[in-house]
């Protein structure tokens, strides 16, 4: 069993004022509403709990104090976790005085920080995020036009994050996915623009191009998923037009070998970035390459020594 954290918070006078760690109990604490991250058990989160027995959480989470004297987790929601399946009771914790909406900005801004992030929890969080500061805007400046509020929104947003105005706009269009292509473009089976191009399809039209996709085992490119968003908002985008489109041979088309994500992931630890495992599968094949040639250099020389 790890340890109980024992946290103090005594500045000296020539450090700059920090807000006081206190330890909370973790029967006090909720999960934020609507948390856009996801939190798995996977390999990270078994290093995140090695770590914790080892040496205890030496970061306290940020949360807030909720209108019921609950507490709520702005940051921190895989330490909480890990120290849950550990069975601590206790955890160090900085609490702010925060509203709803402050919360949500805070949460969002905090947890982009993390090293892999999946398109569909940016846009998620992009959606919250400017949904707060469009709800802020409202009560702190009646002059301005609904436009200009969400360009200068989405302007406020990328710049905490860096990305472009209309790569925050790119990204929140995602939301309007059918859970099915969302979870194609966190495997990259769909590239990040032609997702966008197929957000504006109708949830029917989505769930046709699943069934094309499935069947014929194809993604759209691109300029597929632009006539598609064409030809939807001219209401022509039947079943006929989706097969039709993504059965088309594709220019410098080669024929190439396709492994299904679940026929590999048993193989590689969740949420492992594709990169990665297209690296993996050619540092093994390379290694199986030499293999084979010393193989054949021992048949080769102990056929020449029976000789």
């Amino acid at each position: 069993m790890a340890n109980e954290p024992n946290y103090s918070s005594n500045p000296s006078k020539d450090e700059p004022k920090k807000e006081k760690v206190r330890v909370i109990p973790l029967e006090y604490i909720d999960e934020f509403p609507g948390h856009p991250f996801k939190v798995l058990d996977d390999e990270s989160m078994q290093k995140l709990m090695n770590s914790i027995e080892e040496i205890g959480v030496q970061s306290p989470i940020v949360a807030r104090i909720k209108e019921d004297q609950r507490y709520e987790i702005i940051s921190g929601h895989r330490r909480v976790h890990a120290c849950r399946r550990l069975g601590l009771k206790l955890i160090p914790a900085i609490v702010r005085d925060l509203s709803r909406d402050e919360a949500i900005i805070a949460m969002v801004d905090a947890n982009l920080q993390r090293e892999h992030i999946l398109p569909s929890e940016k846009a998620a969080a992009y959606k919250m995020k400017m949904d707060a500061l469009k709800r802020k805007g409202k009560r702190t400046d009646l002059t301005s036009s609904p436009v200009a509020t969400k360009l200068d929104t989405a302007s406020s947003i990328g710049e905490t994050a860096g990305d472009s105005r209309d790569q925050v706009f790119r990204y929140v269009r995602l939301n309007e996915l059918v859970p099915e292509l969302l979870e194609m473009v966190d495997r990259e089976s769909i590239a990040f623009r032609p997702a966008v191009e197929l957000s504006y399809l109708s949830e029917d039209e989505q769930r046709n191009l699943v069934e094309t996709i499935d069947s014929e085992e194809a993604t759209p490119s691109l300029s597929q998923a632009i006539r598609m968003k064409k030809l939807s908002q001219e209401g022509k985008l039947d079943m006929d037009k989706i097969f039709s489109i993504m059965t088309e041979e594709k220019p410098n088309q080669a024929e190439t070998v396709k492994f299904k994500s679940d026929e590999l992931s048993r193989f590689f630890p969740e949420r492992t970035p594709p990169e990665l495992i297209r690296q993996t599968i050619f540092k093994l094949l390379d290694a199986w390459q030499k293999t084979k040639a010393t193989e054949r250099t021992i048949i080769r020389r102990s056929r020449d020594d029976a000789r």
